[in-house]
């Protein structure tokens, strides 16, 4: 690092401008003669670093303030001049979304001069204080908590564990739930969470919080399991459900809508149902106890989400099937027919430590081609959930493609497995790390004349506190 790195960020803006072939001419990047702290680098790293990069979230140290920065300037300089970080996988030459965090070539240069430089601090008395952010939440200070009733115990034996958990409560009245944000415990062990909403008729149920609150999901068959948590009716039947309302996956953020898009209504009582929630192995004995942050609204959904999952587990079968043999590279595909016009909001694309690149289009029965998304270099670490700039139409009749590429060699540095082995699907839908999926969500809303004019954009930064007069702030 002890070399400039201007040289390889002028020799990355000319590639990037040759990239696409003909075109206009790159313009010079224009720099300030002194590069701080406080006049170019703060708002760079506040906004695209702060995020992750803060007590509770993924980054493995702060960047914060000037210190924080100065400590790992270099490192900060290399991992953004070398485009690793912030860590966006999607192509935006293919498709754009909301929330992009890709530095453009003047940031990168500005942060490479600084660190030439000495990292000056500037007048960093001046700047204002750093973005607030409530412990684990990267939406804001939620309207209540729902906290995992109990501490789950993981022992140090190097096995994954998956659970079939509930996270019951008790509001003062029925309400309408405007987003959620499921926050792991132990971000290094919690792997995926599956999450579902139960809503208890009045009178229906005597005690929501009764019952287990964790059941092991290898050793105990769904139904066994439903009854040791008694999730049942007092009478037997069992409660409303509201399937796939809540995940979490490893860089994935929770999403919300504007206004009127969105949303789920929600009973006084009532309980998130993890079918499953996976900790990876631990070699030491150690404690989670994870929870959900709840905003809410004032009126009924206007526009209810609904959901497509294409590929593993979901409606459409992965063709050939899912099998990776040791050794090889393989590509798979999977497709739907969409039955009815619809305006695409959000799409996720899944796979595992194998994944290579992930290809999603659509098909129009005109024949006119739509890109979803593309991801030329994946990785296992930051799935997003990609939330477009504006509503998606896409009409009946059209077909989505997906296409995933696996690579099950050990020229993949992310294989779990040396020498390599047979990867696949597993049957029973409890999936390991080291399996594999390949999956493809798609969010979306029955289509309306003029949603591609409609922003998915949120009006307000964060979620404003609406809970009904009396709520609580958690519950136990």
């Amino acid at each position: 690092m002890s070399r400039s790195l201007l040289p390889f960020l002028a020799a990355c803006v000319l590639l990037a401008s040759c990239a696409g072939g003909p075109g206009p001419r790159a313009e010079a990047i224009v720099l300030p003669d002194t590069v701080t702290f406080a006049a170019h680098i703060a708002p760079i790293v506040r906004a695209n670093c702060m995020p992750c990069h803060r007590p509770g979230q993924a980054g493995p140290f702060p960047l914060i303030d000037y210190d924080d920065v100065r400590k790992k300037a270099k490192m900060v300089a290399f991992m953004t001049g070398h485009r690793y970080m912030p860590p966006w996988p999607a192509d935006t030459g293919y498709s754009r979304f909301l929330g992009e965090r890709v530095l453009g070539a003047r940031a990168i240069a500005l942060i490479a001069k600084w660190v030439e430089q000495g990292a000056l601090p500037g007048d960093t008395a001046a700047l204002p204080p750093p973005p607030h952010y409530p412990e684990g939440s990267l939406l804001g200070e939620p309207d209540m908590v729902v906290w995992l009733p109990d501490t789950f115990h993981i022992p140090g034996d190097g096995r994954d564990r998956f659970m079939i958990a509930k996270a019951p409560y008790v509001l003062p009245g029925d309400t309408f739930l405007r987003a959620i944000e499921f926050v792991p415990g132990d971000r290094r062990l919690v792997h995926h969470m599956n999450g579902a909403m139960l809503n208890y008729a009045p009178g229906a149920k005597r005690d929501v919080r009764a019952g287990s609150a964790y059941v092991d999901a290898d050793r105990t068959a769904s139904r066994d399991a439903f009854e040791q948590l008694l999730l049942a009716n007092d009478d037997g039947t069992y409660p409303e459900l509201t399937p796939n309302m809540v995940n979490y996956l490893p860089g994935l953020a929770p999403v919300r809508y504007p206004d009127g898009i969105g949303g789920y209504a929600m009973k006084r009582e009532g309980a998130f149902l993890m079918n499953t929630l996976h900790y990876g192995p631990s070699a030491r004995d150690t404690v989670d106890r994870s929870r959900f942050n709840l905003w809410f609204m004032p009126k009924a959904p206007e526009r209810p989400l609904q959901e497509v999952q294409i590929g593993t587990l979901g409606i459409t079968p992965v063709e050939p099937p899912l099998v990776i043999p040791a050794n090889e590279v393989r590509t798979f595909h999977s497709s739907y027919t969409l039955p009815k016009d619809i305006s695409v909001l959000t799409i996720n694309p899944h796979m595992h430590l194998l994944g290579k690149t992930f290809l999603a289009y659509a098909v129009t029965p005109a024949r006119d081609t739509v890109p979803l998304i593309r991801i030329n270099d994946w990785d296992f670490r930051w799935q997003y959930a990609y939330t477009f700039r504006h509503m998606l139409h896409l009409p009946k009749g059209a077909v989505i493609h997906v296409y995933g590429t696996f690579d099950n060699t050990r020229a993949n540095k992310s294989n779990p497995f040396d020498p390599p082995r047979e990867v696949r699907a597993p049957l029973n839908g409890h999936m390991r790390t080291t399996d594999e999926m390949f999956q493809f969500f798609v969010n979306y809303v029955d289509h309306r004349p003029g949603d591609e004019a409609i922003s998915l954009a949120p009006a307000d930064p964060a979620p404003s506190p609406s809970v009904r007069p009396g709520a609580a702030a958690t519950s136990h």
